[in-house]
């Protein structure tokens, strides 16, 4: 790729970016972020590409979960084992239902910057810029907080390598064992009100302990000592992602090295803009947002520039339409697709398109219509006969109020309880889970009609 380098983005139309007004402050962060130690390597980036290759062609499924956006106040050890323990929950779950392994993918150590519907906001009069996420500017609602600081990547960085580091140990050291995770889960299906989730649960544990029988045990089988566990980010702000790029002594390919998947927005996939020039030459896997506004011609555009040599792990496409609309959208991108004879991994994220204002005057996510969205996801690969490769949540595993409904049935009213999220709404660990079982549930009833149509 003789036309590309890691700052030929800068000669593109960039968007959703800060302007930083001190320069010398800029260049002088990212002098010193290039000296730092990439935060992820090639063949972790590699490793989970071809575990990508695999969900396009059914035989994993990829789990992709975490904060909207990433905290520095709200940033602790437990913030990060919370999560790191509801999306192995959930992962075990939903490798039950598919019966094929599960690629736990976080929106961790590097979701820092989000993009905005509007540059400025509006509050009692005044009009200030808008927060864009905590490796850009404050969320206080001051002029001063709001001037983009470049020291504040720095700052991303260093919780970044923290986080993955936990995450290391975490992945590696016991907590993740099978036993241990499938034990937290039927602690959650104790809940009165989750009686047809408990007979998932015990079919879970009737396979255990088959195994342990079988001498397949925690003992005998690291694998169910230990997990695999990848990061992801919107790649957002540039000169940070630039920063941390880097040529593999190995392979002599370019490596994103902030994290293991990057993606590009819904409103930041322009064919000829900064972002997508950015993502072509890395050789990361790379997700893109689909959302009600791609058009097919747009989608073959970033398919064949993202993808030249249409390499299986490479792309994923992250459908974002909103529940009542997917049926709409998907079939015509799926057909763009198939035109093409490309190779993607199809996901689904049900959380941007259904973000509503409740009566309380809180930004909401509904959690039956999060569900719908999914169903109808599922419902739409069955009748095109594709693949559907994997979910994707913006959650926590904290007890947040921030999405109606579920099990605990949040309402309109509570949401003001523990309401903490710097952006977006997101799951908290009972949504999450429960949202797992019903996922699993579709997986089931898929495996069982593709299997039964085999069958004649």
């Amino acid at each position: 790729m003789s036309d590309w380098t890691k700052s030929s983005w800068r000669n593109k139309p960039r968007i959703q970016m800060p302007d930083y007004p001190d320069t010398a402050a800029l260049n002088a962060v990212e002098a010193q972020l290039s000296r730092f130690p990439l935060l992820v390597f090639a063949g972790e980036a590699q490793r989970l590409k071809n575990h990508l290759g695999a969900a396009a062609r059914g035989e994993a499924f990829l789990l992709q979960g975490g904060d909207c956006a990433e905290s520095f106040e709200q940033f602790s050890s437990d913030m990060i084992r919370d999560t790191f323990k509801v999306m192995l929950q959930m992962a075990i779950v939903l490798t039950h239902g598919a019966k094929v392994p599960v690629i736990k993918l976080g929106r961790m150590a590097g979701q820092f910057a989000k993009p905005r519907s509007a540059p400025t906001e509006v509050v009692d009069g005044v009009e200030l810029p808008s927060y864009r996420g905590d490796i850009i500017n404050e969320l206080d609602f001051t002029a001063k907080a709001r001037i983009p600081d470049p020291e504040k990547m720095l700052r991303a960085y260093t919780q970044a390598a923290a986080t993955l580091n936990l995450i290391r140990a975490f992945s590696t050291g016991g907590y993740a064992d099978v036993h241990q995770v499938h034990g937290w889960t039927l602690g959650f299906t104790d809940n009165e009100k989750a009686d047809k989730y408990r007979e998932i649960a015990n079919r879970i544990s009737d396979t255990l302990d088959f195994m342990a029988a079988a001498g397949v045990t925690s003992d005998t089988a690291h694998t169910l000592q230990s997990v695999e566990f990848y990061t992801s980010h919107e790649s957002l702000l540039l000169e940070y992602e630039e920063a941390l790029c880097r040529q593999d002594s190995l392979s002599q390919q370019w490596i994103a090295g902030s994290g293991h998947m990057i993606w590009i927005g819904d409103r930041t996939r322009q064919p000829e803009g900064a972002h997508v020039e950015f993502a072509r030459g890395v050789m990361n896997p790379i997700g893109l947002k689909c959302g009600p506004s791609m058009t097919a011609d747009d989608l073959k555009k970033l398919m064949k520039t993202l993808n030249p040599n249409n390499e299986q792990g490479r792309l994923t496409l992250i459908a974002r339409f909103g529940a009542g609309s997917v049926g709409e959208h998907l079939p015509r991108l799926i057909k763009a697709v198939k035109e093409e004879g490309a190779e993607v991994v199809w996901t689904c994220d049900p959380m941007h398109g259904n973000t509503v204002k409740s009566s309380s005057g809180y930004k909401t996510r509904p959690f039956d219509s999060v569900l719908r969205e999914v169903r109808e996801f599922f419902g739409v690969h069955a009748a095109e006969g594709t693949v559907p490769g994997g979910v994707h949540f913006e959650m926590t595993g904290q007890d947040v109020t921030e999405c109606t409904g579920g099990l605990r049935d949040v309402s309109d009213e509570n949401l003001s309880d523990r309401y903490h999220t710097a952006c977006d709404p997101r799951l908290n660990a009972s949504q999450s889970l429960e949202l797992a079982f019903l996922v699993a549930e579709e997986l089931s009833s898929r495996r069982d009609a593709v299997a039964a149509k085999a069958a004649g």
